[in-house]
């Protein structure tokens, strides 16, 4: 690592358009130099700094790592010695963004850039990318990474200050193409002369405030940026895993639970009843035996009612000990045709359940009731034991998918809202989990 104090120490000279003190921090690497003072371009190479190009406009922008600005960054000492706003029109509006040279005299070069409070760490390649295919949108593979094309725009310089190694100058347009792989991003810039690639990694302005050790605080990021990781990423694969897991866990336990219940059938009946004939409506059925450890049973109740109802009191009670359980059933059951065309309404069987019944003598006490003058109903009483219930575990399996879909969706809306920025707005992003 190379300390701050290492590096060598600026040359000074002086504007030739308004004297002005310069300093060139580049040295042999500086091609052009601004002056801070006029902002005339000059040419650095040669002796007497011939002048390239004049600032005409008034208006400054200030830069939010003043140059000269020292800090270890990335492992090294660099000093920022150069910074351009650049900007593309895209449908009647103009976007600008800033780029920040840092030099380092045994590293070399690298670029800071930031759009909205969004940061990218950008050096230049040596080697090229290859041409990595297409699925609807231009692929290139850089280093084992696919980059997925993410817009193209005419980028042009807008404004400049301090120096930087190639020819820089206002007004200057480049065709600009992005592609990305968040973190990282690749970009090519195309002139009539050539083709310069670059790659960013997306970085937080918090930690070039630290590394730079600047007054304040970086501006808030606004918006998702192109190469942005999601917060959301991988989220949903590991959710999913997991989901996977418990809901093969919730299956085995519904087939044991399925496969170790005795389902067995204790008592069944067909009655009559017909409302507003002389006698106790109210009866108790045969006795029944309820064998084995205790569990559920299940009084299923199928009628021949229609457009009509029916309300039943049950007492399912044991014939040893006394203990009831008491309980009550309505069924009703109507249909007819509209303009709309044939309809139904209820049903003309219901089921009821009594949790946890120990083993014993049983018989069912039975009073139904009718609307008076109703048409006589026919009705069948049907009593299983142990009867395999599966509704909760369909329940806990619904349960089980809600983080992995809710986690799904928010990276999805994520990924949307980045691509709606791009040249495929209104279309998914194919990084998508």
């Amino acid at each position: 690592m190379t300390p701050a104090a290492a590096v060598p120490k600026a040359k000074g000279l002086n504007c030739p358009n308004c004297g002005g003190a310069l300093e060139m921090r580049g040295f042999e690497h500086t091609l052009t130099i601004v002056c801070p003072q006029c902002l005339s371009i000059l040419d650095a190479k040669d002796p007497n700094l011939q002048i390239l190009q004049k600032f005409k406009e008034k208006t400054r922008i200030p830069a939010l790592i003043p140059l000269g600005s020292r800090g270890q960054w990335k492992g090294a000492a660099y000093e920022t010695i150069g910074f351009q706003q650049r900007a593309v029109h895209v449908d009647g509006v103009t976007y600008s963004w800033g780029e920040y040279l840092l030099f380092n005299p045994y590293k070399g070069f690298r670029y800071l850039t930031e759009y909205n409070g969004h940061w990218n760490d950008v050096r230049t390649l040596r080697a090229l990318p290859q041409p990595g295919g297409w699925d609807g949108k231009p692929r290139f593979l850089f280093e084992g990474v696919s980059y997925t094309h993410f817009q193209s725009a005419q980028a042009k310089t807008t404004y400049v200050l301090g120096e930087f190694p190639w020819r820089v100058q206002r007004g200057e347009t480049v065709k600009a193409d992005d592609y990305i792989a968040p973190p990282l991003m690749l970009s090519s810039e195309t002139t009539e002369a050539e083709t310069v690639w670059s790659r960013g990694e997306y970085t937080s302005g918090d930690e070039i405030w630290r590394a730079f050790k600047l007054a304040g605080s970086p501006p808030v990021p606004s918006g998702i940026f192109a190469n942005q990781p999601s917060p959301h990423a991988g989220r949903p694969k590991e959710l999913w895993r997991i989901c996977r897991i418990l809901l093969l866990l919730t299956v085995a336990a519904m087939l044991a639970t399925c496969s170790f219940s005795g389902d067995q059938e204790v008592f069944r009946q067909r009655y009559s009843y017909a409302p507003g004939v002389p006698g106790e409506a109210s009866f108790v059925t045969p006795r029944f035996d309820l064998n084995g450890r205790p569990s559920n049973v299940q009084l299923s109740i199928r009628t021949d009612l229609n457009n009509n109802w029916a309300y039943f009191s049950f007492a399912l009670i044991n014939e040893g000990t006394g203990q009831a359980y008491d309980f009550g059933r309505e069924v009703s059951y109507y249909s007819g045709r509209d303009s709309d065309g044939s309809w139904t309404e209820g049903s003309s069987g219901d089921t009821a359940y009594i949790p946890s019944v120990p083993a014993g003598h049983y018989y069912l006490r039975v009073e139904p009731e009718m609307a008076p003058g109703a048409r006589a109903m026919d009705y069948e009483l049907r009593l299983r034991r142990d009867v395999p219930r599966t509704w909760y575990f369909w329940l806990v399996g619904f349960l089980l998918l809600i983080p992995p879909v809710y986690a799904s969706i928010r990276q999805r809306t994520y990924e949307f809202q980045r691509w709606q920025e791009s040249d495929y707005a209104s279309a998914s992003s194919s990084g998508d989990d």
